[in-house]
């Protein structure tokens, strides 16, 4: 089995999801390649200790992301830093001909965004995709086949969403997603809205315009300090789109949320497809339930599918058993993997987000801010 070797910059929780994807390999019996982790980078000597503990294969550690590049044994890399730091880390990483699995939203504006892709191009022997876990669950892969078998008819409307309750609490301590200087100013959108775009992308649609009502509903929080600290960065977005088919023929609404506030839940993520031969709605709250209508001129029926481990990427797990979030990481690294040695995704919707289609999210959700700060329609 051909092995690439990893280095991991950011030691946070998704550098440990993909350490533990990593670790579950053996889970995926049809993979001729998989990822090896060789050198972390962190600049708290904290964070090393988890990852040495668990992971016998790592030879580097070093507190200056510049170390970790210099390392030639190291061919690919996963970075997951702050937002303001995109532009500067995943550049050098490009630069470095290094293989990158980049956390969205690819950069903390417009700006940063294209510079990454300018520098990307600059260097076409380098792969680069963005993380986005959920449309690995096996119920969107359904829907996406269902997209690609055009099963939906003419679409009436279409609804995606990344809902959970993270910033319920007043009281909880502020952390950098509330602060604009490392968040940016897309707040929610920036840090959830990848996740909402990548089916809608995926699936051609154009979206032409937006309006955008954003909430910054608590504006103040605990700074761990004893005193209090302003949060400037958007808690919940509401964007009503226009939106219209690979065809350009069929035009429809389109409405993307992303809330950090989002009173009974907790994470979850949906999409809602209405058509005029077919419906479909999945939602995380029900990992393993995916409702289709079909219409035929009589009765209006939603049926209730219970989904299984019906993977992009075959598992050793049992095809009765339920899916769940560290599932969909493993099918996510293994699509990165897959299309790393093969050039071109296993099929459509078992693909990771590209770095074009991380340009058409920062497209949207600038435009989502001018829309907010001038209560119109942007166009785009």
């Amino acid at each position: 089995m051909q092995k690439i070797k990893f280095g991991i910059i950011g030691l946070g929780l998704m550098g440990r999801e993909f350490a533990s994807a990593a670790a579950r390999w053996l889970h995926l019996p049809g993979m001729e390649i998989q990822p090896e982790i060789v050198a972390i980078c962190d600049t708290s000597k904290a964070m090393f200790s988890w990852y040495e503990d668990h992971i016998p294969t790592i030879k580097q550690r070093v507190t200056d992301y510049r170390e970790l590049l210099a390392n030639k044994e190291v061919e690919a890399v996963y970075c997951a830093v702050p937002h303001h730091l995109h532009r500067e880390i995943y550049c050098a990483i490009i630069e470095s001909g290094k293989h990158l699995m980049a956390e969205k939203p690819f950069g903390i504006d417009r700006e940063a965004n294209d510079a990454i892709i300018r520098c990307i191009q600059d260097h076409p022997g380098v792969f680069v995709r963005c993380s986005s876990e959920f449309p690995f669950f096996p119920a969107a892969q359904k829907i996406g086949h269902m997209i690609d078998q055009e099963e939906f008819g003419q679409i009436i409307e279409v609804n995606g969403g990344f809902l959970h309750s993270s910033d319920m609490d007043p009281e909880k301590a502020i952390n950098w997603k509330r602060m604009i200087e490392f968040n940016g100013e897309y707040g929610s959108m920036g840090d959830l809205g990848m996740h909402v775009c990548h089916i809608p992308f995926r699936a051609g649609w154009q979206i032409h315009n937006v309006r955008a009502v954003l909430s910054n509903i608590i504006t103040e929080r605990p700074d761990g300090k004893g005193g209090t600290a302003a949060c400037k960065t958007w808690d919940n977005a509401t964007l009503l789109c226009e939106a219209s088919d690979s065809s350009g023929l069929s035009h429809f609404p389109l409405t993307l949320k992303t809330q950090r506030i989002a009173p009974g839940e907790k994470n979850t993520w949906y999409i809602e497809i209405l058509g005029t031969r077919k419906s479909a709605r999945f939602s995380t709250k029900n990992p393993k339930r995916l409702s289709i209508l079909e219409y035929n001129g009589g009765e209006q029926i939603w049926q209730q599918i219970d989904m299984g481990q019906e993977t992009a990427f075959k598992s050793v797990t049992g095809g009765i058993f339920e899916f769940g979030f560290s599932d969909a990481m493993l099918q996510m690294w293994a699509a990165f993997l897959y299309e790393l040695q093969h050039g071109q995704p296993l099929h459509r919707f078992a693909g990771c987000a590209t770095p074009a289609e991380t340009a058409m999210s920062h497209r949207l959700f600038t435009a989502a801010l001018k829309s907010f700060a001038g209560n119109r329609v942007i166009e785009l």
